[in-house]
């Protein structure tokens, strides 16, 4: 689950680290009166959507020229105009793919005077299960960019979890950093706000590009991108509160309400799966045959006939989607289960597209039974190359 910035900010605030006093706006006709509440003389107005490349992003909705979606104004008044300007259009950047996001919220935010741009993230390194940090000189920029042209400029090294942060992390980032005098002690007591709220509210990214050092010597975070750990939300009701979902993807938001895990992909094949490792497997074998996957959509061990009828009916909600695999190893689920709720979701939303049914496991002579006996037009397949073969040959046709 990501939140805006300016709920990271909130965030930071609260755990003592140094930001910018800011407000948020949702209407335009409170922007005024937000940007008056600051002290200027310089107003950052920033659009807030999940996605990263604001500034160099650009609208759909834009004359020739016109900036993207951070601004500098000068005056309260230029500062609501900028803000107007940007509510209820679509800002398009590099992570948001063409269609861009709509942008709902503004914050506007006190400027700072800036000496340096650094970059500062803490991440869950998967290869050690510890919490990493990873920083860089190179701050302001996409870090992927850094990491490719001037990988000596990053400096990455994980937590052990029986020690904890120590004030020695600290200090070694602030060396990698350049910092010096009392912008060290900063960093110390800084890298530690950062990783007691990473490890307090279960995240599984903190990302501060740039954290800079202000003209007056001091650091601050400009910028924050929080991201939290899905299966850990329960504990933290204050985080789940701060949940946008007019920023997530529809169809995965409605997958969410029946707890199926599913991530919309480009593709033209909609796949459903039991087991991630499978649905993995499956993606890639599509691809091993020439076509491109619609969907990551894993519908569990446990999965109800209720379930997996919601979930043939968010794969058919997918207008790219040309055709369909079901692929199901039965162990905990049943192949008859699988075969219940396919038959109850294409009676109730139809079959436009090919449809492969592979099944396997507990059951499976009941579920081919069931399939067979529906009267639909399914493709039945034997094993999973065969499955991907003939959906591949049927969307191809």
């Amino acid at each position: 689950m990501n939140i805006h910035e300016y709920q990271a900010k909130a965030l930071l605030r609260d755990y003592g680290a140094p930001v910018s006093d800011g407000r948020v706006v949702l209407r335009a006709e409170e922007a005024k009166t937000a940007a008056g509440e600051l002290d200027g003389p310089l107003w950052v107005v920033k659009a807030q959507i999940h996605a990263g490349g604001r500034g160099k992003g650009s609208f759909k909705e834009t004359d020739a020229g016109e900036k993207g979606g951070v601004r500098l104004a000068k005056s309260v008044e230029e500062a609501a105009i900028e803000a107007k300007k940007m509510l209820g259009r679509t800002l398009v950047t590099h992570q948001t793919g063409p269609d861009g996001k709509q942008v709902n919220r503004i914050y506007i935010e006190d400027g700072s005077g800036i000496s340096r741009e650094l970059y500062l993230a803490l991440l869950v390194d998967r290869a050690t299960s510890r919490v990493s940090f990873v920083c860089s000189t190179e701050g302001g920029m996409d870090i992927e960019e850094v990491a490719a042209s001037t990988p000596d400029k990053i400096l990455s090294f994980s937590v052990d979890p029986a020690t904890g942060y120590q004030p020695f992390h600290g200090r070694r980032i602030a060396f990698m950093l350049g910092l010096e005098g009392q912008q060290v002690k900063q960093c110390v007591k800084l890298m530690g706000i950062f990783y007691k709220l990473f490890t307090d509210k279960d995240m599984d990214m903190l990302e501060i590009n740039p954290l800079i050092v202000t003209d007056k010597g001091d650091l601050k975070v400009l910028d924050a991108k929080f991201g939290f750990d899905g299966n850990a939300i329960y504990r933290h009701p204050d985080i789940a509160a701060l949940r946008d979902e007019t920023e997530e993807d529809p169809k995965e938001l409605e997958a969410s309400k029946f707890d199926l895990n599913y991530i919309a992909l480009d593709g033209e094949i909609g796949c459903m799966v039991n087991g991630a490792g499978l649905a993995m497997a499956t993606m890639d074998i599509i691809k091993l045959y020439g076509a491109e996957p619609a969907n990551f959509l894993d519908v569990g061990g446990g999965a109800t006939k209720e379930k997996v009828t919601e979930a043939f009916k968010i794969i058919t909600s997918d207008p790219n989607v040309k055709g369909i695999l079901v692929n199901i190893f039965g162990g905990i689920m049943r192949c008859d289960i699988i075969a219940d709720g396919v038959i109850a979701a294409v009676k109730e939303v139809g079959l436009k597209v090919p449809l492969v049914v592979r099944l396997e496991g507990t059951n499976v002579d009941k579920g081919k039974e069931i399939i067979a006996g529906s009267g639909l037009n399914v493709i039945a397949a034997d094993d999973l190359s065969d499955a991907a073969e003939k959906i591949v040959k049927a969307v191809k046709g």
